[in-house]
């Protein structure tokens, strides 16, 4: 175009004499002002045809649509899809919206039914509806989101979490964010904005309240512990209690066969010299011992004596 205007000013430098005197002077200069006007009115006319070929048409990109405002008129009905399209100069203009989702977080402070204060965090995918553009455009703006969707989601999100115990919230985050996002929805749907996700990002309670849970968990753990520790001390004492019961009987068998053969202990004698002569032959070293403290003195009297000590024993009790 710049170049355009530059031909036609050389153009017309071109047709301007460069002296005014001489033979036919008026005549002559008469010529050169007519020339001038018309050199002057192609050059307008070139530049007016430039400026209203490169302000006719616009180009809407991908993920793009526009809607044009008449100044006769106001606003038209129609939305314009990508591509290339066509307006009158000066009279209209393109707006051109992105319909993209795009993202947008909020973090707010609120209240849950047992009065617990929780900062909650929002991210919601959001994008226009492509079918009201001009309705978006003639009550809020191209800055939609900026305008409907932080107070929407402060009320939507205190609405819900006000439902639900601090407890609640963590064990059912999940029903949270679907609860969340169907007041959204519905909300958002009055000002022809389409959501596509909603979900939680951020949940956190007050330091007084997280204190308290963190004291509830260690003497939950506590509790547990000192239960399994009397489980314990109950177990031992049957263990003890059985150990008990089984030496007492084992006591009063070997009484009772003492007495009733007094054999018995040879037996038992026999079997503790043989243990202690294994660990003698094993060992070492050199034991220079009585045979009687070893029990290995087994052809002595120590039978006899013991054998009468018993007989001595029963002929008492039976008297």
């Amino acid at each position: 175009m710049a170049q355009k205007f530059k031909e036609a000013f050389q153009k017309m430098a071109q047709n301007i004499p460069k002296g005014g005197g001489g033979a036919g002077g008026p005549n002559r200069g008469a010529g050169a002002a007519a020339a001038a006007g018309r050199a002057a009115g192609a050059l307008m006319m070139a530049g007016g045809l430039g400026y209203g070929a490169y302000n006719s048409v616009y180009t809407v990109d991908g993920g793009h649509r526009a809607v044009v405002f008449n100044r006769i008129m106001g606003m038209k009905p129609v939305v314009y899809n990508e591509g290339l399209n066509f307006n009158i100069p000066w009279f209209e203009w393109p707006i051109v919206f992105d319909i993209r989702t795009r993202p947008v977080n909020l973090q707010t402070l609120t209240g849950s039914k047992d009065l617990q204060m929780v900062t909650i965090g929002i991210r919601v995918l959001h994008r226009p509806d492509p079918n009201q553009l001009v309705w978006i455009y003639r009550h809020l703006g191209t800055n939609y989101d900026e305008r409907v969707l932080p107070s929407l989601m402060n009320e939507c999100a205190k609405a819900v979490v006000a439902r639900y115990d601090a407890n609640e919230l963590l064990t059912k985050r999940e029903q949270v964010s679907a609860a969340i996002s169907q007041e959204l929805r519905q909300r958002a749907g009055v000002f022809n904005v389409l959501l596509e996700d909603v979900a939680i990002t951020h949940l956190a309670f007050s330091p007084e309240y997280a204190k308290a849970v963190e004291a509830k968990q260690v003497a939950q753990q506590d509790a547990a512990r000192a239960k399994y520790i009397v489980l314990g001390a109950q177990q031992e004492k049957k263990t003890i209690i059985t150990k008990a019961r089984g030496e007492a009987e084992s006591a009063e068998l070997i009484g009772t066969a003492v007495r009733k053969n007094p054999g018995f202990m040879k037996l038992r004698r026999i079997d503790a010299a043989k243990d202690i002569a294994d660990i003698v032959s094993g060992s070492g070293n050199k034991v220079y011992l009585n045979a009687d403290s070893l029990l290995l003195n087994l052809l002595g009297d120590a039978d006899d004596k013991f054998e009468k000590s018993v007989h001595g024993q029963s002929k008492w009790f039976s008297n």
